[in-house]
């Protein structure tokens, strides 16, 4: 996990091993670094920021000489990264769900086609019932083809119903009435799916707002691809413009995944990285660990 980011900043700072930090030091290493960044799917902006940070650290504090150079750039980067994902390790979905009202709690999914919505969905509601929650999916999805059969088929391994309408019927019809549903029969939460946008794809789009609208969920997850790289830049800026977000769950972390996607929506919105799917299974959804994280990428 995290093995290109690792091993590339491994490379960097093997080349000041030994050295004292000043900042011609660092000047020397500062475009390579960036580089580093960007490559790694750090968003330019936010690796400028680093960059930035690192060095007006170097003009502001005093260090015990005899630090390395290494030692000083890690921790100046562990630092930073900590700082910025401080609300993650503050914030527990559960916890928010719960201070936000009374049951049934209603969560909605956003995200693009193809980034795992869906199996993230099964997999919280897997969650939820260990939890001895009553549970509801409701399948706000009426258009892609398949979408229905597959909440479907992931209630009955789960032993959880599924509220459900027609193709073609109105996706904010069926969360409103999944909700009043739910209220009916006294379940605690109801997690509802929603069709996959694309960046073009205005009608989607709109009819997106149109459901949040009428829903008014408890909380709204955007659900977004780990090896997506810099586009995450790009899908979760425009869900935060069209409809806003409460928290973020990455998938395919498992996957060879570059890390630095984390690092940017998080400086782009400090919002909450709630949970990483790090496989195929149920079980594989997983809170985020700020400190397993930092560790991972940069080492100890």
């Amino acid at each position: 996990m995290f093995n290109k980011f690792r091993e590339g900043f491994r490379k960097i700072i093997d080349k000041i091993r030994y050295k004292e930090i000043d900042l011609k030091t660092f000047e020397e290493l500062k475009d390579e670094l960036l580089l580093f960044l960007v490559e790694n799917d750090v968003s330019y902006e936010v690796a400028e920021d680093i960059i930035s940070r690192i060095r007006s650290k170097l003009l502001h504090v005093k260090y015990d000489r005899s630090l390395e150079a290494i030692d000083i750039l890690k921790d100046s980067l562990k630092e930073y990264i900590i700082d910025l994902m401080s609300i993650s390790a503050q914030r527990d979905y559960f916890a928010d769900l719960s201070s936000r009202g009374s049951p049934p709690y209603s969560v909605l999914f956003i995200g693009f086609n193809g980034v795992g919505k869906t199996t993230t969905i099964a997999k919280l509601a897997y969650l939820h019932k260990n939890r001895g929650d009553r549970v509801l999916l409701a399948c706000s999805d009426t258009y892609r083809a398949g979408a229905i059969e597959q909440l479907i088929e992931h209630g009955e391994r789960l032993g959880i119903p599924v509220f459900k309408y027609e193709y073609g019927a109105d996706p904010a019809a069926v969360g409103y009435d999944a909700l009043k549903y739910a209220e009916t029969k006294k379940y605690d939460v109801v997690l509802i799916d929603t069709a996959g946008r694309m960046h073009v794809d205005v009608n989607l789009m709109e009819e997106l707002r149109k459901i949040n609208r009428v829903i008014n969920p408890t909380i709204k997850i955007l659900v977004l691809d780990a090896l997506a790289g810099n586009d995450v830049y790009y899908q979760s800026k425009m869900f935060m413009e069209k409809v806003g977000f409460d928290g973020v769950i990455f998938t395919k972390i498992d996957a060879d995944v570059k890390g630095g996607a984390l690092i940017t929506v998080s400086h782009l919105y400090r919002k909450p990285i709630y949970f990483l799917g790090v496989g195929q299974r149920y079980e594989d959804l997983v809170k985020f660990d700020i400190n397993y994280l930092v560790n991972t990428l940069i080492g100890d």
